[in-house]
């Protein structure tokens, strides 16, 4: 074992932050052992000194001068977990600048800038880590940039968030509301008091830009993903589901097709029998398809103090340990440069369900207007209710331009009241 003492500097002290602090504490002698030279705490930033804390944190180590921090020539690693945009860029900036690696579960400014920050840590002949960004304690980063590195992925679907995952989970075992959901998601502590971020998909959707880059070499930033939340799902969504033997889930899936790359966060019907659908309450799952290694699922626990600092100081030791050596570990792998396949042109199957007058001739124009449309249909039932007639149709493969000129079409029909849901349908075969 080495005789030097290697030091790391931790931004923000909230619920991952000081589960960090007592991993570093509490196996400090397994880290020494494991990084081959001993590790040591030099300071933690926060934004209050006086703020209570999950764990005790001498008081000496505590700073409200990030800057500063991140700057000192004795820090050989910063881990960043404040979050957001800034300050949080540019003090990994100024870290890297001033000859620190970097770890971070940052998944929104590694999905919004990740290029630069990966450009400033290769100048630099630093690391930047980032496995916690995405799955929390889920090992699925470093598997698709070393693991899977001599294998071609041609497809990532996952389950990212684990408030989403709750919620539609509660919709779909108990035939509660969305309403109704997040307010007990809130009140158990899986949905913040501003849920927005989980709720309508921006969360899952830096996830998935993170997943997409890794997976397919190429940079794929926040905006390229397109992005719908679960609060348009309702409780006829997820009856309607089990009637077809599946379950409505928030997916975040990034596919390969003809040299393209298309990136998706919405929800979606999946049956049963795939793996995902059996992912319940917060958890969080990654399913990857590769062409040698076939299907492989990643499973645990996705969010959590305890769970993310385990990732964090994963990264860690990996950090330390090429501090050590004098190496770094494999940077940004964006070789391959493919172009992001427009929404429009992404294609999937659809639920749809459409309200019309209970007379002759409606299921023919409604038919007509799939067809007219290019949307090919597998399934069409109908359920009278008095003077009205709810008509539900199941289609084959169609491009997403397909089917919203199709449910245009449908909406401007005299004879079609409302089109009340549409679902995209994943994960099963033609």
């Amino acid at each position: 074992m080495s005789d030097k003492t290697l030091k790391v500097a931790l931004l923000g002290a909230g619920s991952v932050g000081s589960q960090v602090v007592r991993l570093l504490s509490e196996q400090a002698d397994d880290l020494a052992a494991r990084v081959g030279a001993r590790v040591e705490l030099a300071g933690v930033a926060v934004r209050n000194l006086d703020s209570k804390r999950d764990v005790e944190i001498p008081e000496h180590l505590l700073t409200t001068d990030a800057d500063a921090l991140v700057a000192r020539e004795d820090v050989d690693v910063v881990i960043e977990l404040i979050g957001g945009i800034e300050p949080a860029r540019t003090l990994i900036l100024s870290a890297l600048k001033n000859g620190a690696s970097v770890v971070t579960a940052n998944k929104a400014l590694v999905a919004a800038d990740g290029p630069a920050l990966f450009a400033a840590a290769a100048e630099a002949g630093r690391d930047l880590y980032y496995e916690a960004a995405v799955a929390g304690a889920i090992p699925i980063l470093r598997p698709l940039r070393e693991s899977l590195a001599g294998d071609r992925v041609t497809r990532v679907l996952g389950i990212v968030n684990g408030t989403t995952n709750f919620i539609l989970d509660q919709m779909d075992t108990h035939g509660a509301d969305f309403a109704d959901a997040l307010a007990e998601a809130q009140e158990l502590g899986y949905a913040e008091a501003d849920p927005t971020a989980d709720v309508e998909g921006h969360d899952a959707a830096a996830k998935a830009a993170i997943l997409a880059s890794l997976a397919f070499h190429t940079r794929v930033n926040a905006e390229d993903v397109h992005c719908e939340g679960i609060t348009k799902v309702t409780a006829f969504d997820a009856s309607a589901a089990a009637a077809m033997g599946s379950v409505v889930k928030l997916l975040a899936i990034a596919e390969l097709s003809d040299e393209q790359v298309s990136v998706r966060v919405h929800p979606a019907m999946i049956p049963l029998k795939h793996p995902l659908a059996s992912v319940r309450g917060a958890y969080n799952a990654v399913f990857v398809e590769s062409e040698a290694a076939g299907q492989l699922m990643f499973y645990g626990p996705g969010a959590g103090g305890a769970p993310t600092a385990s990732a964090v100081l994963g990264d860690l030791v990996t950090v330390l340990r090429n501090r050590l050596s004098g190496t770094t570990g494999v940077g940004e792998s964006a070789y391959a440069d493919r172009a992001v396949r427009p929404m429009s042109e992404t294609v999937t199957r659809y639920h749809v369900a459409i309200d019309v007058e209970d007379r002759a001739g409606v299921l023919a124009a409604v038919a007509q207007a799939f067809a007219d449309n290019g949307v090919s249909i597998k399934i069409v039932r109908q359920e009278g209710r008095g003077d009205d007639a709810q008509l539900v149709v199941v289609s084959h493969q169609a491009t997403d331009g397909q089917l919203s000129a199709t449910v245009e079409r449908l909406r401007g029909m005299d004879n079609v009241r409302d089109v009340t849901s549409v679902m995209r349908v994943e994960g099963e075969a033609e």
